[in-house]
């Protein structure tokens, strides 16, 4: 059986950190594999500014 987590963030852009990479890293070290990421917002341009990080680990 699994336990997910699911986190809000930015992916950050050009001018930008890469705040994704840093979810990521976080939860990895507490066991956590990252499954899929989502957009959940856009701008008015179609661009994805949100994303959600789903992430998954054994119990």
């Amino acid at each position: 059986m699994y336990e997910y987590k699911y986190v809000q963030t930015t992916l950050g852009g050009f001018f930008t950190e890469a705040k994704h990479q840093e979810v990521i890293d976080k939860y990895a070290k507490q066991g956590w594999r990252l499954v899929q990421v989502l957009p959940t917002n856009y701008n008015g341009h179609g661009k994805p500014t949100h994303y959600e990080v789903i992430l998954e680990r054994k119990v």
